[in-house]
């Protein structure tokens, strides 16, 4: 069995600065203001809208993120119905194969230290289920059938692909601290990577707001 941390990767090139004039494209037919865009206009822009609540103008751009994250955590990715999904198939592929170097990946919790009881507890139950699932498979179930003894902790892929108001949507959710913690383990440095990538869109969104005072 393999224990490997949760990740992201923004698929393909994220051209933060084409995205915001695109915005500013679409967005300025509903005030016919076309005539106003230049070099630097964009940014000013779109921070407008956002302060106004015209988000709708935001769906006309889209970023594709893929997570590496346990089961659990994807169930509550794939909620967000205004996305597209792919999902790595526990009915169709088999971690007894080569592929899969013949062992099932498991995702470490992040709430839990490697030195603590409750992480060798959670390990060996991982590990057993793992053993399970094998067993099931030499007594001739099909991977969709042995995978009912698979944990939550297993590691899944998901690619989401959302327009910019559905993450912006997204990362208010995921980042708060409500939120489900091996779900802000990903979410919060995806906010700062948005940052980053896509000026002003999500400058008004902090998981630092979030933060408990001390």
């Amino acid at each position: 069995m393999k224990i490997i941390n949760p990740s992201f990767e923004i698929i393909g090139n994220v051209d933060g600065s084409a995205i915001v004039r695109h915005i500013e494209k679409c967005g300025r037919v509903c005030y016919k203001s076309e005539d106003r865009i230049t070099d630097d206009s964009a940014e000013k822009f779109v921070a407008g809208i956002i302060q106004r609540g015209h988000e709708a103008v935001l769906e006309h751009a889209s970023v594709t993120v893929k997570f590496i994250c346990d089961r659990g955590v994807s169930h509550e990715i794939v909620r967000h119905r205004l996305a597209s999904f792919c999902q790595e198939s526990t009915r169709y592929c088999n971690y007894s194969s080569d592929k899969f170097g013949s062992e099932i990946t498991v995702i470490r919790p992040c709430f839990t230290d490697e030195n603590e009881m409750g992480f060798n507890r959670w390990k060996s139950i991982c590990e057993a289920a793992e053993r399970s699932y094998f067993m099931l498979l030499d007594f001739g179930w099909s991977p969709q059938e042995a995978r009912a003894v698979l944990p939550n902790s297993l590691k899944t892929e998901v690619v989401m692909t959302a327009n910019l108001r559905e993450w912006r949507h997204f990362l208010k959710l995921r980042t708060d601290n409500a939120a489900h913690p091996q779900m802000r383990e990903m979410a919060r440095p995806l906010l700062c990577t948005m940052q980053e990538l896509v000026p002003v869109v999500f400058d008004n969104i902090t998981w630092r707001d979030y933060c408990d005072a001390n």
